[in-house]
């Protein structure tokens, strides 16, 4: 049975198979609502039996204003709740439309594959005369923090256009159909599941700033897992 969760508290269209379902609309401003519909998909991906798939639908960006009532307690939650979606053993496709800003910017870069109309715009919100220096900064400075068009969306709050987050790896794909794209990305991320698919997320991640020698053992650990895994199935 599909199941859904959206920051509105109000059920999203099925999108069929076994995904869950969260809707982020990044007009709306950070609250503990948001904060608990991200970690209700998160605990039904965690406790859901064979393959799964989360999609996130983003879109929106929130006023100047959106930051007035903040605190560092709700926002650190908030970023709790976004690492914990990004590290899920489940494949996360993101769909974004329009200008896509605050949480949506947030939940759709951290994200597995992402899916983006040609309409869309990575906002990074700005408040009080500053861009907000939350999590997504460093997610997109991960991308490439010299890059002019990420160095602009920093320091002064400039949308990335969407050929630009094309570009720059930030968005996998524009398409002009977005039911369609997402359900053969859908269909690819069915081959790697579960504990694996989150560990070899985080070998990615971890290349970056590991050194061959250091990295080895855990690869090969993986390697023999794997290995293990195949030579049960091999023999029941």
């Amino acid at each position: 049975m599909k199941r859904s969760t959206t920051t509105e508290q109000q059920p999203a269209a099925p999108t069929g198979g076994e995904a869950l379902r969260l809707r982020i609309d990044g007009r709306r401003g950070l609250t503990a609502e948001a904060v608990a519909a991200v970690t209700a998909v998160c605990d039904s991906a965690e406790d859901g039996a064979g393959p799964g798939k989360v999609i996130v639908e983003v879109s929106g960006a929130p006023e100047a204003s959106w930051s007035t009532d903040l605190t560092v307690a709700l926002v650190s939650k908030w970023e709790r709740a976004v690492r914990r979606l990004e590290r899920l053993p489940a494949t996360t496709i993101a769909v974004a439309d329009g200008d896509c800003g605050g949480l949506a910017l947030d939940a759709m870069l951290a994200a597995d594959y992402r899916i983006a109309t040609d309409t869309v715009r990575l906002v990074i919100p700005v408040g009080d005369g500053t861009a907000w220096p939350g999590m997504a900064i460093y997610r997109l400075a991960q991308h490439g923090a010299h890059t002019a068009a990420i160095r602009r969306a920093v320091l002064f709050g400039t949308p990335i256009a969407a050929a630009d987050a094309v570009a720059l790896h930030l968005v996998d794909e524009l398409a002009a159909d977005p039911a369609a794209a997402l359900a053969l990305a859908a269909e690819r991320g069915g081959v790697v599941t579960g504990t694996e698919l989150a560990i070899r997320r985080q070998l990615m991640v971890d290349a970056a700033a590991t050194s061959f020698d250091e990295a080895l053992g855990v690869h090969l650990a993986a390697c023999d897992r794997t290995l293990r895994r195949a030579a049960v199935g091999a023999s029941a």
